[in-house]
């Protein structure tokens, strides 16, 4: 977890994303939310060649290199990654990486010449030219990642926090209007997770289940500030049963099959206890037992976690199938 500074930041989102409040002081985010831990990336510097030479050369020269947020704040203390390579590139066709090093600031030994710099913290990063002369002095080498942080949670309704591994979030480059041309620059980000990224837009995705709960927001990331956002889910967790009586145990070798209030197929499952999140709205349930068919229609309210039976018993089925079951 590293321990620079982020000042939350939590700006009023609509659409379905919540922000609030504005603490006064960083360190507290950093005790409350883990941080991200995710591969190195070096932006346009991603052909290389991973071969440090020996790290002790009759003519190196100490070089201290440390790592700033934005330009005015303090050096970076821990999570950096820094890399250092030549600009000539090897019989493979790629950079060599000269040196490297993992935590805050950095001293490395370089002999005199040019080189490519490159500091990362989790997903933001930059590169620099670097010039080491044979004479004189080295002053420390700062290099400004010109980033922040964006922790992400999710509710369904209006104040139910929805479980870590229920819900997943990707996070895009805002510069389209799709996904499919947006840049996907993390996917699977869990909630509570301190993601450092580049300033700027982006547009995040949070699906709630895997069936017809997504919400976008597009999310400003702001140099030395730490964005908190909540994405609202309009939905909730339904287990749907087939039984003989109501509170029954389900009967197993059932198919299940979920329509919307328009007809359009939703989502399928076979087992005797499918637990499925649905947006908000109106919807009817079909179970087919021994080449018996059962529906029922029923609502989803948002933050209303609820169960659905279907009867097995014909005198019963029949009733079912003119009713609405609101599962609030």
């Amino acid at each position: 977890m590293t321990s620079f500074l982020f000042p939350r930041l939590l700006t009023a989102i609509t659409l379905g994303v919540i922000m609030a409040g504005l603490p006064a002081r960083a360190e507290d985010a950093f005790k409350t939310f883990r941080q991200l831990e995710s591969p190195t990336k070096m932006p346009k510097l991603n052909a290389f060649s991973p071969k440090l030479p020996a790290p002790h050369m009759p003519s190196a020269r100490i070089v201290t290199l440390q790592a700033k947020l934005t330009a005015d704040g303090a050096p970076v203390q821990k999570g950096l990654r820094w890399r250092v390579f030549s600009p000539q590139t090897g019989a493979d066709g790629k950079l060599p990486l000269i040196a490297s090093s993992e935590g805050g600031s950095a001293e490395l030994q370089l002999a005199p010449g040019s080189y490519f710099v490159n500091v990362s913290l989790g997903r933001a990063g930059i590169t620099k030219k670097l010039e080491i002369a044979e004479q004189g002095d080295i002053p420390v080498q700062t290099l400004v990642l010109d980033a922040g942080g964006m922790v992400l949670n999710a509710v369904s309704g209006s104040d139910i926090r929805i479980r870590s591994g229920s819900v997943k979030f990707k996070i895009y480059a805002g510069d389209s209007q799709d996904d499919t041309n947006r840049s996907l620059v993390m996917d699977n980000v869990e909630p509570n997770t301190i993601v450092s990224l580049n300033t700027g837009t982006y547009h995040v995705v949070s699906e709630y289940g895997n069936v017809n709960s997504v919400v976008r927001a597009d999310i400003k990331v702001e140099a030395g500030k730490l964005t908190e956002a909540t994405i609202q889910h309009r939905a909730a967790q339904i287990t749907f049963k087939l039984v003989s009586e109501h509170g029954a145990e389900a009967i197993a070798d059932t198919a299940w099959s979920i329509f919307s209030a328009s007809g359009d197929p939703v989502a399928e499952s076979v087992s005797a206890y499918p637990v499925m999140v649905l947006s908000e709205g109106q919807y009817t349930a079909v179970a087919r037992n021994k080449d018996r068919i059962y529906q029922r229609e029923f609502s989803v309210k948002a933050g209303a976690d609820a169960d659905v039976e279907l009867l097995l018993r014909d005198s019963q089925q029949a009733a079912q199938q003119n009713a609405t079951f609101d599962t609030n």
